[in-house]
């Protein structure tokens, strides 16, 4: 600038010198998503672009708009809570079986506890899920994850077993009754421990949205048809809570019995997230 000629403003020297002005937004190269990946992601396209860490919340109209009711019909939906996606957690796509299987519908959601342990802080919530992951796949023989969601213990809420949130995704959860149903584990041990308000409310918020699209009312009852475990021989008809908990539809502890005690409190408030 200080060279300029008369008559020449200090801008137009410097451009003269820098014909290409900086920029203050460096280029973003996009991501190389793996085949793998892809397909995981692209299974919520609707809902995040690809390669999405995390499908963000919406309000309940944004929610009832984004579910394409029929005109006039009553929308007992509750508002879509933010979900860490597979790819937000780090899962590895590689490991699990590359076609996702799907039910017909989504009924009923049972609670589970990941019985892992309660010390780890939320930012080691993705590394307890990829253990999870991995042990499901490798040491278990199972085509994912087992999960169809869980929760941490500050209350985020991440995709478990790929095929699409929004979908009926076939999960490995509670024997017996994976079909037409969802599985929610919430990271830890509850059953000498209370479960973190944070968390009972993420499952509020999950099942009032994800049972909310298909038409399930949180604090209503359901008839299922076991598939057989070692408390319901197959073909037995059980009937049960639309949330309910492991312990219901198998023999075992899980969720863990403060957790379980919860669940009155997650039906409540999830049938008010969904305006009932």
């Amino acid at each position: 600038a200080r060279a300029a000629p008369v008559g020449r403003t200090a801008t137009t020297a410097a451009f003269a010198l820098n014909p290409s002005p900086p920029t203050t937004t460096p280029a973003v190269v996009p991501e190389v998503l793996t085949a793998e990946a892809e397909a995981a992601s692209a299974v919520n396209a609707e809902l995040a672009p690809l390669g999405a860490s995390v499908i963000p919340a919406l309000t309940k109209a944004e929610t009832e708009e984004a579910a394409n009711l029929a005109p006039g019909a009553k929308p007992y939906i509750g508002p879509r809570p933010g979900i860490i996606t597979r790819k937000g957690w780090g899962a590895d796509e590689k490991l699990r079986e590359r076609q996702f299987a799907y039910t017909k519908t989504v009924k009923a959601a049972f609670v589970h506890h990941s019985a892992t342990g309660n010390n780890y802080t939320c930012k080691q919530a993705p590394s307890v899920l990829r253990s999870i992951y991995r042990y499901h796949v490798k040491s278990s023989g199972w085509r994912d994850f087992g999960y169809n969601f869980a929760v941490d213990k500050c209350g985020n809420i991440y995709e478990g077993r790929a095929g699409g949130v929004t979908k009926a995704v076939l999960g490995a959860h509670t024997l017996g009754f994976n079909s037409n149903t969802m599985g929610i584990a919430v990271l830890g041990s509850y059953s000498s421990t209370n479960p973190p308000a944070a968390a009972v409310t993420a499952v509020s918020k999950l099942t009032a949205w994800k049972l909310g699209l298909f038409g399930a009312n949180p604090k209503g009852k359901v008839t299922l048809t076991s598939g057989g475990s070692n408390k319901y021989k197959a073909g037995v008809k059980v009937k049960m809570n639309v949330i309910s908990g492991h312990r219901d539809g198998f023999a075992t502890e899980c969720p863990g019995a403060r957790l379980y005690k919860k669940l009155g409190t997650a039906r409540t408030s999830s049938a008010k997230l969904q305006g009932r």
